[in-house]
């Protein structure tokens, strides 16, 4: 009977500590502990698409070069003390803009080494009429940067958060910058206080 006793504790224990999951949809605000979240990734990337795409440099290159612009996404440097994925806005941003037709983008570095080395294995090991030969890749005609700046400021269990996500639009050819975005966010975060 004992026995019993401890064993149904231990399972009411064990159960009541379970981890629970509720699914939500992916555009609902969830701000759990005040820091850079989805929903931050989510508005700099709105606001940035909308400016890229309302701006002028897209219409200007192709009266000029008679196509749509080239695109390669760079650095974008996080300069808070959070961790921040920049690609979940960048990302975000390519797929937009490629979308759009207005603007082609390109593999960035990383992508690329893995595209030539299967160039480099099609040579070897392919049937020659299938074979993508190297010296065939389009180059950029623009390079996306960038910096992700915080601030916090606090005081006594409440603070606030601000981040500034500014990110400029260089021409290859001669480092002119021909766009900057800048998108702010604030908040407020208050902990309760712990009494004993």
């Amino acid at each position: 009977m004992h026995c019993f006793f401890f064993l149904t504790l231990i399972l009411i224990t064990a159960s009541s500590c379970a981890t629970k999951v509720t699914r939500i949809d992916t555009s609902t605000v969830t701000d759990l502990s005040g820091v850079w979240n989805d929903t931050d990734a989510r508005l700099v990337a709105e606001e940035m698409i909308s400016e890229l795409l309302s701006g002028s440099w897209t219409n200007e290159f192709n009266k000029t070069a008679g196509r749509s612009p080239v695109v390669i996404v760079g650095t974008i440097k996080n300069k808070t003390y959070e961790h921040i994925s920049t690609s979940v806005f960048t990302d975000d941003l390519e797929r937009a803009l490629t979308n759009s037709g207005k603007v082609q983008f390109v593999a960035d570095p990383e992508f690329r080494q893995e595209i030539r080395a299967e160039r480099e294995e099609q040579l070897g090991n392919a049937e020659p009429s299938t074979v993508s030969l190297k010296g065939h890749e389009t180059g950029a005609d623009f390079m996306l940067q960038g910096t992700i700046d915080a601030i916090q400021d606090a005081v006594r269990g409440k603070y606030a958060m601000f981040y500034q996500v500014t990110l400029e639009l260089i021409d290859m050819k001669n480092n002119q910058k021909k766009w900057i975005g800048q998108k702010e966010i604030k908040k407020i975060v208050q902990r309760p206080s712990v009494r004993l």
